[in-house]
């Protein structure tokens, strides 16, 4: 079955002291779960109802695709944390031209660097591995020249699936697959110098759909109070930190043992297939996540670790490929809710 699980996480596309992981992902106000702002719809609400929406919520962080105007406006004193990325298509230009690094941050950025408080700036996401792959960390090293040329501290990173693990199962044996290892290597090298997280997307589900005759439901949905899977003197009782540990086991055969892991996505579809993408199923999965991440347990490998967490997403999105995809929503276009979930205890 070890093969199995490390060919499943493979092909799907899915230490700094504690006190230091703390200083980064916490502030002042308690809880460390946001949300996705994806916006591949053509009957979504303007980004100032969508702020409105997320304050009252009490939902305090959130993550961009890209530096949309409309939203980075709406978000000016919002006293919501941003992570910011960047187009994709923009990577190879941000790597090789660095004035475009630096016009990048003076247009998306500097206008609203005393109003939003910028969590990270990811350089792309889910390129690696692909052909873009080879322009994240020149990206990334010319963003960060830019936001150092004017004075402004603010994490650079990227955003990858676990589709970067070659092996996952067991999670002490997780490691980077012989594809992207050199890329990887180098990324992790530059998020370890400068004490900046990796994001992950981790997604469950996929590798729930994938493998329904080894992967339990409950162990995927965090419906479980027993050990599902045991690793040496570890226990797992959700695959969640299950993928986490074994992204943290690839980071440490590459140098990275400081560098901590920021959950940029992890969602479940509410329709579209059958019985497992339900909303039951979704209302489940989500809010087991949020109180998983709330509870500032960790994870085995890393107890005590916090997890700094985004849901996926905000709302269900039309324009997204048929099926699942459009079904991530934990809100309809329309505002209402598709089901409820608590992000505070």
């Amino acid at each position: 079955m070890d093969w199995l699980f490390g060919y499943i996480f493979s092909v799907i596309r899915i230490s700094l002291l504690s006190s230091l992981c703390c200083k980064f992902l916490i502030d002042a106000e308690a809880g460390i779960v946001g949300v996705n702002y994806g916006m591949l719809g053509d009957n979504l609400p303007t980004p100032d109802k969508v702020i409105l929406l997320l304050q009252s919520r009490n939902i305090t962080r959130i993550r961009l695709f890209d530096p949309n105007p409309d939203a980075l406006k709406a978000l000016d004193g919002s006293g919501i944390d941003v992570v910011l990325g960047t187009l994709n298509d923009d990577l190879q230009r941000l790597g090789s031209d660095p004035l475009f690094a630096k016009n990048w941050i003076k247009i998306n950025v500097v206008p609203h660097a005393k109003t939003i408080h910028f969590r990270c700036i990811t350089a792309g996401n889910e390129v690696v591995p692909s052909e873009l792959a080879v322009h994240v960390l020149p990206a990334m090293k010319n963003l960060q020249m830019a936001l150092k040329a004017i004075n402004l501290t603010i994490p650079v990173s990227t955003a990858v699936s676990t589709a970067v693990l070659g092996t996952s199962f067991p999670p002490s044996q997780g490691a980077f697959s012989t594809e992207v290892s050199s890329v990887m290597r180098s990324i992790t090298a530059f998020l370890a110098a400068n004490k900046s997280p990796l994001l992950v997307n981790i997604y469950p589900y996929f590798a729930y759909i994938y493998d329904q005759n080894n992967i339990l439901l409950d162990y995927a949905l965090f419906n479980t109070t027993k050990v599902v899977v045991r690793d040496g003197t570890l226990g797992y009782k959700n695959l969640f930190d299950a993928i986490i540990d074994a992204t943290y086991s690839a980071l440490e055969k590459v140098g990275g043992a400081s560098v901590d892991i920021v959950i940029s996505e992890s969602g479940w579809p509410s329709a579209e297939n059958g019985d497992i993408a339900t909303i039951r199923n979704a209302r489940m999965y989500n809010n087991n996540l949020i109180a998983h991440a709330l509870g500032n347990s960790g994870s085995p490998k890393r107890p005590g670790k916090c997890l700094e967490t985004y849901v996926f997403a905000i709302f269900n999105e039309d324009l997204k490929p048929p099926g699942t995809e459009q079904n991530f929503g934990l809100f309809y276009p329309n505002m209402t809710e598709v089901y409820h979930v608590s992000f505070y205890p």
